[in-house]
C-alpha cells in the first residue's frame, strides 16, 4: 500500500462526516504511525494486540515507503498524499536554497515554520470541509501551513509518557461535539530509536516491540470504554522498515570526494545531496560512480523515475545514495545522520 493509497481511505472513511457538514452523526479515524516499524516484526515478537487488529480487520500486504525512507519526509507524504520531490521535505536535514534556510528535525524554530512545508495536509482539508481534527506530534501539524493548522495539536515531547498520550487521545474524544475531532493522527518514535541504535533484529528492537504491543492493548481497552466506540475507526502505519546493516559494508565519502569540490552537503545514510562549486560536477560524479559500485551519484533532475525525485531545488546539484544494506559515511568519525 503507498502513501497516496492511505490518503484515500482517510478520505473515504470520513466521507460521511464530510458530507452535508454532519459531524456530529460521522465517523471518527485516529490514525497512530509507530516510527520505524518494519513489516516483519510482529512475525519475530509476540504481539497478540497487533494479531488481533489483523484478524478483525484489513491487514495490508506492505507499505513502499517514499523515496528517501527518512522520518520526515515520510510522515508528512503520508499528511499530504505528496512525494517528497513535491512537498519539500527533501530529507530530515536540508538547506533549501529558495528559503534561504536550514531545515533541521531536532529544532523547534524549524520545524515550526510553515514556510518549508509545500502541499495541503489532510488536516487542513478536513478543517476547510467544516470537520474538525487534532494531532500529536505528526510532522508538520506544529507548523502554520498555508495559514492553516488542525484545531487541536501540541509540540513535539518525546518524553510525554505513553498513558499521557493516550489520555490525550481519549480526552479529545470526549469533548463536546461541536468541537470533537473526528480526524486525529498521532506519532510515536519508537521502535525506530531502538532499532537504530541495537538492529532491526536485535533482541532489544524485539523486546521494545512486544512493549509497543501492550501499549496497544492499553490504547484499545480505553478506546473501548468510550460512549462512541462504535464509530471509531483505526490505522495502525509506519513511515519506513529498517535493513540490518554491517561494518564491513561502509562507503567512507572522504576517501572519494574531494570536499574542496563542495559548497556544503545534506543528509545522512544512506542519501545525501551535494552542492557543489561550479565547474566540480562532472569531476565529482565521475569519482563517485567509479569508486564502488554500491554507491550512485545522479546529478540533479537525472535520479531514475522510480524514486520520484531529484527535481525539487532543495535537492542540490548531487544525490548520492548506496544499495541497501551499505551505508555511507563521511569519515569513521560519523555516526549516522
Amino acid at each position: 500500500m503507498n502513501k497516496l493509497h492511505i490518503i484515500t481511505i482517510i478520505l473515504i472513511v470520513l466521507a460521511s462526516s464530510c458530507s452535508h457538514k454532519e459531524k456530529q452523526d460521522g465517523n471518527y479515524l485516529i490514525m497512530l504511525s509507530l516510527d520505524g516499524f518494519r513489516w516483519d516484526y510482529p512475525d519475530k515478537a509476540n504481539t497478540p494486540t497487533l494479531d488481533s487488529l489483523a484478524k478483525i480487520g484489513v491487514k495490508a500486504q506492505s507499505l513502499k515507503p517514499c523515496f528517501p525512507t527518512k522520518t520526515f519526509p515520510n510522515h508528512y507524504s503520508i499528511a499530504t498524499g505528496l512525494y517528497p520531490d513535491h512537498h519539500g521535505l527533501v530529507l530530515n536535514r536540508f538547506h533549501a536554497v529558495d528559503l534561504k534556510k536550514n531545515y533541521s528535525i531536532s529544532k523547534r524554530k524549524t520545524v515550526t515554520d510553515g514556510d518549508f512545508y509545500g502541499g495541503r495536509p489532510i488536516w487542513n482539508v478536513a478543517e476547510e470541509q467544516g470537520l474538525t481534527t487534532a494531532t500529536l506530534f505528526w510532522v508538520g501539524a506544529s507548523a502554520d501551513v498555508n495559514g492553516k493548522q488542525s484545531s487541536h495539536w501540541s509540540y513535539y515531547d518525546e518524553k510525554l509518557p505513553q498513558q499521557a498520550r493516550i489520555d490525550s487521545i481519549s480526552k479529545w474524544l470526549s469533548l463536546p461535539l461541536e468541537i470533537r475531532p473526528h480526524l486525529i493522527m498521532w506519532y510515536f518514535h519508537e521502535p525506530d530509536a531502538t532499532g537504530h541504535k541495537f538492529g532491526p533484529n536485535s533482541r532489544e528492537t524485539i523486546a521494545l516491540v512486544e512493549q509497543l504491543d501492550e501499549f496497544l492493548n492499553k490504547f484499545f481497552t480505553q478506546m473501548r470504554k468510550l460512549p462512541i466506540y462504535d464509530k471509531l475507526n483505526f490505522i495502525i502505519t509506519s513511515d519506513h522498515g529498517m535493513s540490518q546493516i554491517s561494518p564491513d559494508k561502509i562507503i567512507l565519502l572522504d576517501e572519494i570526494v574531494d570536499t574542496a569540490d563542495l559548497e556544503y552537503a545534506d543528509g545522512g545514510n544512506p542519501v545525501y545531496n551535494l552542492k557543489v562549486k561550479d565547474g566540480k560536477l562532472d569531476k565529482l560524479v565521475n569519482s563517485i560512480n567509479n569508486s564502488n559500485k554500491h554507491i550512485t551519484a545522479w546529478k540533479h533532475g537525472m535520479v531514475p523515475d522510480q524514486f520520484h525525485y531529484g527535481t525539487n531545488v532543495r535537492t542540490l546539484d548531487l544525490t548520492l545514495v548506496s544499495d541497501s544494506g551499505w551505508s555511507i559515511y563521511w569519515s569513521w568519525k560519523q555516526g549516522d545522520g
